[in-house]
Order: structure tokens, then sequence, then C-alpha cells
């Protein structure tokens, strides 16, 4: 008897895969409802909050995804780890391509907030997350990658070293380096954005 997609068991990506390979479009709506915010969060922060771009990406990666699914074979390797892969890639090919052509657009500049309650908690965030971007946008590519997969999508080094095609004392390496040059160009600005002094993981 085929097993069926049960939104109260709540299974894992792995067994969704397997599930939508098998013909189950419950299981195909689940795992995308999952998966693709965190692809468009992620190709988002490598695409500099390009959101159209990183839209696109997402939208390629699942349907890569679902193109795959037949020949999946549960236990190799995770599916966010390969979304995470192959978006990579797709944002590697946008940045290269965008690099030859090097065409400046000047819109987007960031939401005024209104002055309502919280405005000012707003603003901060939103300072913050723009400082942020921005200090991440001047990062080399393969950084700035290694860096968002660890600390803003919480990936393992050994996770992001199979999503990077590297070794995990190259990403080590990178983390490290992409942490130092973010220091730096945020050096003067802690105060100003309401950040504590960060306690380096050593």
């Amino acid at each position: 008897m085929k097993m069926a997609f049960d939104a109260g068991d709540e299974p894992s990506d792995e067994a969704l895969m397997v599930l939508y390979a098998n013909g189950d479009r419950h299981a195909a709506l689940a795992l995308t409802q999952r998966v693709t915010p965190r692809v468009l969060a992620y190709a988002s922060r490598l695409l500099s909050g390009d959101r159209a771009e990183a839209e696109d990406v997402a939208q390629e990666t699942m349907l890569r995804l679902w193109r795959i699914a037949p020949e999946w074979r549960q236990g190799e390797t995770k599916v966010t780890t390969w979304a995470y892969r192959v978006a990579t890639n797709l944002c590697i090919d946008r940045q290269r391509a965008k690099a030859r052509k090097r065409q400046l657009a000047l819109d987007d500049a960031p939401e005024v907030a209104d002055g309502g309650p919280g405005a000012e908690g707003r603003l901060q965030d939103a300072d913050r997350m723009a400082a942020l971007g921005a200090a991440l946008a001047t990062l080399p590519d393969r950084q700035r990658q290694a860096v968002v997969l660890r600390h803003l999508e919480g990936m393992t080094n050994p996770e992001i070293a199979t999503i990077m095609e590297i070794g995990v004392e190259a990403v080590e390496s990178l983390i490290a380096r992409g942490k130092r040059a973010l220091a730096a160009r945020l050096a003067g600005r802690k105060e100003a954005l309401g950040y504590e002094d960060d306690r380096d993981e050593g």
C-alpha cells in the first residue's frame, strides 16, 4: 500500500521528496512551503538584496528539485543541502553575468518608515539589516556564501562544505576571514546601530 502524505505526521524533507516522486501532490506543496522561503532568503543575501533575481533563483532551484525527484536517493544528502548548492551555483552564474554587464541601478533605496509607535525600533532594525547587507556585499563571493550559510542560515561546516563543494578546513578559513572583514567594516558603527560588543566564537 502506497504511503500518502499526512500533514499531522511532519515527515522529513527527504520523505516528502519520495512521496512526491510517487505522485503525491500534497507532499510537493508541503515541501515547497518549507524550502522555497529559505532558498529565497539565502539567494537574496548572496545577490545583495536583489529580490527579483533571488525569486528567479528560488523558482529555478525548485524546478530542478522537482525534475530530479524520481531519481532521489533518500539518505544520500539532505534536500536543503542540495537546494542550497543549486541556489549557490545559480547565484554565482548571475553575479558573473551582472559583472560582465555592470549595469548600475539606483532603485534599491530602502523604504521610509512611518512615524507610528515602534517606528524608532523598526528604523534601528532596518539600519542594522542595511548595514549588515552592505557589509556582506563587500565580501568576496565565497566568503559571503560561507558566512551567510553559517551565521544566517545556521548550517554546519560539513554541510557548507558539501554545498560549496570544498573541504571543511576551507570553509572554516572562509568564515574566519569573512567575519574579520565584517567586524572591521562595522567596527565604527556598533554603538550607532545598537549592537553590544559581540563575543567571537574563536
